[in-house]
Formats: C-alpha cells, structure tokens, sequence
C-alpha cells in the first residue's frame, strides 16, 4: 500500500507540474495537442507493442474485450434513456461523454506505475473495446443529435475506427500473438526506450489540459451527466470485483476501468458537431479530478 500512495504521489506531482507549466506560460495548453499526437500516434503504441510483445492470451483477457464493450453499450443507452427529457442538443453533448473511458492517456501512466506491464495487458484489453465505444457509440450519439446531422456516415465512423494507431497497433499484437509470431528484437527494445516516455508525458498532459474554472448555468445536467458515469461505475464496479470468481488483476481492472474519467475524444468531437467547447472541457476536466479521487479512494480501501 505504501508503494501505491507513492506512486500515486509521484503521479499527482508530475500533473502539477505540467498545471504549472501552464499556469506560468511557459507552455500553453494549445501546445497540449502536439504532445498528445505524440503520446497517442507514438509512445502509447510503442508500450502497446512491448507489452503484448510476449504475452499469452487467455480466455480472461478476451473477456474483458467484450465486457468494455458490452458496458459502453450499455451506459451509454441508458444514458439518453435518462437524459430523453432534455433538450436534443444537450442529450447529445452530454450522451456523447457518458459511454468512452480515458484509458491511453489516463488510465495507462497509473497502471503502469502501479502494475507495472501485468496490469498494462489487462488494460490493453479492456481499451480494446473501449476504442469501439469512444470511435463508435459516442460519433453516433455526437452525430445523432447535432443539429448537423447530416455529417453522419457510417464510413466516416469506420474510418475513425481504422485511423486509430493505438486500436490498429492492439489489434495486430492480438493477431500476432494468436498466430505465434514474435517481433523482432530490435523493434522490441526501440519501442520499449520510446515507451518509457508515455507516463511521464501523459501525466505532464493531464497537468496541461486541467482548468479549475468551470462553466456556469449547466449545474443540474452536469451533476446528472456526473451521477450516471460515476454511480453505475461505482456499482457495477464492486459488483464485479467482490462478485466474479476471477483473478485479482482482472477484477481490479474493471473496479478500476469502469469509474476512469470521459474520453477526450468528446472535445474534437464537440467542434466537429458544434456543441459547447467549454461545457464539455468542464464536464471533462470534472471527471478526470473525480476518477483520481476515486481510484486513489478505492485502491486504499480495497488493497
């Protein structure tokens, strides 16, 4: 346990660090976007690759494959269930940020600190079919109700899904994997040295992308938005892990998995569809506070 406050320690000082870096001008939120382009197309990918470079998989694994999606799906549908008595623009901006999870950037940097790669590939999986929610289900859901409808095509969804270099890199470690074929060495040890950049650079993004000036007059849909991510996380979570007659790794996965904060997919997503950039940045910047609390909470009391 001591090991784990540490860590986490470690982790919160990192976020600060980039939340000062901003602060002072040194460097500026915009330039956050050339750092996640670098995290998510370069240094997530290479940590993809050796992590999955050796491992066995096994029926648990593929499980959790299907339980991301499975409760993407889910929440999300729930989520417009709940929101129907709201207006189509605000059921859309807030039901596109109900179903995706922020595992590369957020979840990644803890877990590999925390796990180290053992609870990189449970991770890994369970991102998997996370990808498919945040590329599918929430485009659909952004797109469903914009008032620009129109702009959405099934091809321009599978499209995003094929764009995804984190996805694409999963997805060809599984095949490699199944059909036994190893990597190379020498790609293996040049993705471990550019790997060792992810966490540090995530964390220092997170610090980047953190804003304690919330949007105002939204207080009663963001406190629904909050109690649908977090109180079906927080339940089914438990649920799953004092319930299933599974492994510790794959129970704290999805303990953990499930109350992670919104994906950031849903900030390019809201210019794409013209909802409130800033709503949806303070609704965003809200969960990621929420998650660390939680996480940090759960893993005390639970470990």
């Amino acid at each position: 346990m001591d090991g784990f406050n540490e860590q986490f320690l470690i982790s919160v000082f990192i976020i600060a660090i980039g939340y000062l870096l901003k602060k002072g001008n040194i460097v500026k939120e915009e330039d956050g976007e050339a750092i996640a382009r670098v995290v998510f197309n370069l240094t997530l990918p290479c940590l993809i690759i050796v992590t999955f470079s050796d491992v066995e998989f096994s029926n648990s694994l593929l499980y959790l494959i299907v339980i991301a999606f499975v409760y993407g799906l889910g929440i999300g549908l729930l989520g417009l269930i709940l929101l129907k008595r709201d207006s189509r623009y605000d059921r859309g901006m807030f039901g596109m940020m109900i179903p995706g999870l922020n595992i590369g950037l957020f979840a990644y940097p803890l877990v590999e600190g925390l796990w180290g790669f053992e609870g990189l590939k449970y991770f890994g999986m369970f991102d998997v079919g996370n990808a498919f929610i945040v590329f599918g289900m929430s485009y659909i859901i952004a797109g469903m109700y914009a008032e620009r409808a129109n702009m959405l095509e099934t091809r321009t969804i599978i499209y995003k899904l094929f764009q995804s270099i984190p996805l694409m890199t999963y997805l060809i470690m599984c095949l490699l994997s199944i059909m036994k074929i190893q990597l190379p060495s020498f790609v293996v040890d040049v993705s471990s040295i550019i790997s060792m950049a992810n966490m540090p650079l995530s964390l220092l993004l997170l610090g980047l992308y953190l804003n304690f000036t919330f949007a105002k007059g939204y207080g009663k849909l963001i406190l629904k938005f909050l109690a649908v991510r977090y109180g079906i996380g927080i339940i089914t979570g438990l649920l799953c892990y004092y319930l299933l007659p599974v492994d510790e790794m794959f129970r704290f996965t999805l303990l953990i998995g499930f109350i992670l904060p919104t994906a950031v997919s849903v900030v390019p997503y809201s210019i794409i569809f013209g909802y409130n950039q800033r709503l949806v940045g303070t609704a965003s910047n809200l969960t990621m506070i929420i998650s660390f609390v939680l996480i940090w909470g759960m893993v005390n009391l639970i470990m």
